[in-house]
């Protein structure tokens, strides 16, 4: 009889075993509209035209809208893995997917008003909703960096190199925290002594970095996921994912370079 090598926890294979339970359901729903908004966008900014870069731009709620919900369906879905207890998890998750509401609404609402989102001190009302992202910023690396604690401090469950993949994807996932935390301490001390426009166009250089290292915490698991399903032995799936994430690393490391030379 078979008995699989990877190490188990109760908790995590019956998230996987059973149906989604409904805070899982409201993340995944939640995702899935964000989602649809960014998609909905893309069709505004096809209509009504107007730049695409820039600080004001349908490119944000786009984008936005786009990244947070696979950021939270992925989120949902991964973390399912992790050694953490489930009530501990279900609350993280319920707090995770109101702040992405929060940040989403609040870029998207300032695009429809036709004024920047992020750095924006101009009125008290801009400068509110500026403030509210930025809190919102701060919940989503905490919550964050919390969940790659743990995934260290407890070795993941699953197939053969979802432990790595899961390890290896939150500690890059933290490099985009950190790269999107100095976009916006740097944008503040150009806003707060008086360079508006340079504020704005400061996070350019950083942009890159914080996009290809924001999505490693799913596409590696979903590497180690997919070989799961294949007819390969484990040490080869575990070579599979261990190249996978060289390759990644190298793209964020290429990304941190190009970073630094045009920062």
């Amino acid at each position: 009889m078979a008995v699989s090598t990877f190490p188990r926890h109760p908790s995590a294979l019956s998230v996987r075993a059973r149906a989604l339970r409904p805070a899982e359901r409201l993340c995944h729903a939640t995702g899935l509209l964000l989602v649809l908004s960014g998609l909905a966008h893309l069709v505004v900014f096809a209509v009504d035209g107007g730049p695409w870069y820039g600080p004001v731009s349908w490119r944000k709620p786009v984008t936005f809208g786009l990244s947070f919900g696979v950021t939270l369906i992925a989120l949902t879905w991964v973390t399912s893995y992790l050694r953490v207890g489930e009530r501990l998890r279900t609350a993280l998750l319920a707090v995770f997917a109101a702040d992405c509401v929060v940040e989403v609404g609040g870029i998207t609402l300032q695009a429809w008003r036709g004024v920047p989102s992020h750095l924006n001190m101009e009125t008290p009302f801009d400068t509110a909703v500026s403030m509210t992202l930025a809190v919102g910023g701060g919940v989503l690396v905490v919550l964050l960096t919390g969940f790659a604690v743990v995934s260290f401090r407890r070795r993941p469950t699953g197939p053969a190199g979802m432990a790595l993949a899961l390890r290896s994807g939150f500690a890059i996932l933290l490099v985009a925290l950190a790269s999107g935390a100095a976009m916006i301490a740097r944008g503040v001390v150009l806003t707060r002594t008086g360079h508006q426009q340079a504020a704005y166009h400061s996070t350019a250089p950083l942009k890159p970095l914080h996009g290809v290292s924001l999505h490693a915490v799913l596409v590696l698991p979903a590497l180690a996921w997919l070989l799961s399903r294949t007819s390969l032995s484990e040490p080869v799936r575990l070579r599979i994912v261990t190249a996978g994430v060289a390759v990644y690393s190298a793209a964020v490391v290429g990304a941190g370079i190009r970073a630094a030379l045009t920062y």
